[in-house]
């Protein structure tokens, strides 16, 4: 098979060998940083494009859980320590931390990109034990000279080390992900919403590339991806083992280009291709508000973003001040956005000190946070009916799970993504301008509902076809915004059903009569 074994004195030279405890010395501060089980102070992270909320309140901090007793011996009961005092610092385990939500008005936190936060990184891995990580270390730095040495194509040290960098991240989960310069500058960068591009948003599920949902109005929409799509193909080439922010790269483009994309649907037993004009893609968060139906109102959230929260109040309040008695909030199709704003419209509907959402990490690493509402809104004098589907994640999930553990709405639809990891941004290198991106949490419902890879349930289930989603969503485009669209465009999908907003509206009229 033309392997042959390198003799063991091609690594015994003294040269060789002072060059590897060099490159241990060099790569010691980053992989101590990976491997260490404190490498990262606790902060509250997010999915891919959540925010960490952020109020002026103090956070509250509940009692640590008693020490654990010595083997020997059974472990004692948990004890809550006297209020104000905490547990000697050898025997304190992490404190699980309640945290008010941000109000409406809290503009100044700190902004990161879909599902990330910067990390404070701890300078030195002091609870590293060197006895079981070097040996482990001298085989990656071993393997790492092999392959400099004698694989057939001349690779720089660099290239080596950050191949198997992504391929140790890639390992854990397909959010985790290495970030070089360049990848990292684009992460931090504010960016002002709009794009060029194809207007889908996308995710992993069990190893493809998978559309969450189309944005509507977009040349994507057009095309009639939907959410579940597979892609299994950009251009001719195959997908399978491509990292998401190299998905996006290779579907943005400029306005008037063209990409072909390879797409398998739910229910097809073969993919087909499409060929898409890209195109500028703007996105505004709260679209369709008005009084469908005997006072029941119909607001629809696109996605969380800055002005969500406001643009909603503000339309709530037009629509109360029309009669409305009723709401229907529409997240289907909405993949998400920031976890601040999706807190801050939760809140809206509850009473101050309402627990909206909760992140668990590794036990012993990060602290449990719990997210409580604030703000100065909250509308709780009348029913709601939230409606879902598989497009609804993240975000969207964070508050229709909030709403439905706290009987404050009803979900009506299908199942949602499941999408509900949180991600931390941890700079390393030298000169921090790469960064690792890790999984350290994951979001709960207030019920302690597990999010990622779960989904939410609704309470009432009306499932749609692809073809009753696609027509329904058409009509909608056309009520929401009639000047786009001609008149015999409209006239074609005028009989168009949507089974999940009837559903919804019927319930909220019963609810009615029976309060």
């Amino acid at each position: 098979m033309g392997l042959r074994e390198i003799p063991l004195d091609a690594m015994n030279d003294r040269k060789e060998r002072l060059f590897m405890f060099f490159l241990a010395r060099r790569f010691m501060p980053v992989l101590l940083v990976l491997i260490s089980p404190i490498f990262v102070c606790p902060v509250t992270a997010q999915d891919e494009s959540l925010e960490t909320p952020v109020e002026e309140a103090p956070v509250e901090k509940k009692a640590p859980a008693a020490a654990e007793a010595p083997a020997a011996e059974p472990p004692p009961a948990e004890e809550k320590a006297p209020a104000g005092k905490e547990a000697p610092a050898e025997d304190k385990a992490p404190a699980e931390q309640e945290k008010p939500a941000a109000t409406e008005d809290d503009d100044d936190s700190e902004i990161l990109e879909e599902e990330e936060v910067e990390a404070k990184v701890v300078d030195e891995a002091k609870e590293v034990d060197d006895e079981s990580a070097y040996p482990h270390l001298e085989l990656l730095t071993e393997s790492l000279l092999h392959v400099r040495k004698h694989y057939v194509d001349e690779k720089t040290y660099k290239e080596i080390t950050y191949g198997a960098i992504r391929g140790m991240l890639r390992s854990l989960d397909s959010h985790s992900s290495f970030l070089e310069p360049e990848e990292y500058d684009e992460m931090r960068e504010d960016t002002a919403g709009k794009f060029s591009g194809i207007g889908i948003h996308i995710g992993m599920r069990d190893g493809y590339l998978t559309v969450i949902a189309p944005i509507e109005g977009t040349p994507g929409f057009r095309a009639g991806l939907q959410s579940g799509d597979k892609i299994v193909g950009i251009e001719g080439k195959k997908t399978s083992g491509i990292t998401l922010r190299d998905a996006v790269k290779k579907l943005r483009g400029t306005k008037g280009t063209k990409v072909v994309i390879k797409v398998l649907s739910i229910g097809d037993k073969e993919a087909r291709e499409i060929e898409i004009i890209r195109d500028d893609i703007t996105v505004p968060s709260v679209k369709g508000a008005r009084i469908i139906r005997d006072g029941v109102g119909y607001i629809r959230i696109t996605q969380f973003a800055r002005p969500t929260s406001g643009l909603l109040v503000g339309k709530l309040e037009e629509l109360l001040a029309g009669g409305m008695d009723a709401l229907v909030l529409d997240l289907r199709g909405n993949p998400g956005g920031l976890l601040k704003s999706a807190i801050q419209v939760s809140q809206v509907f509850f009473k101050r000190g309402k627990v909206i959402v909760s992140t668990r990490g590794r036990e012993g690493v990060h602290d449990e946070i719990i997210t409580k509402s604030g703000g100065r809104t909250h509308l709780t004098d009348f029913p709601i009916a939230i409606l879902v589907n598989g497009g609804s994640a993240s975000a969207s999930e964070i508050v229709a799970g909030a709403l439905q553990d706290h009987q404050r709405a009803v979900l009506v639809g299908s199942k949602t993504f499941g999408k509900g990891s949180v991600q931390s941004v941890i700079p390393v290198g030298p000169d921090k301008k790469t960064a690792v991106r890790l999984t350290i949490a994951y979001y709960y419902t207030p019920s302690g509902r597990l999010i990622h890879d779960k989904g939410i349930e609704p309470n009432i289930a009306v499932p749609l076809t692809n073809d009753e989603w696609r027509r329904a969503q058409i009509r909608r485009a056309h009520e929401e915004s009639p000047e786009l669209y001609t008149q015999e465009l409209r006239d074609e999908y005028k009989d168009a059903v949507d089974r999940q907003l009837q559903r919804a509206v019927d319930l909220l009229q019963a609810i009615k009569i029976f309060k």
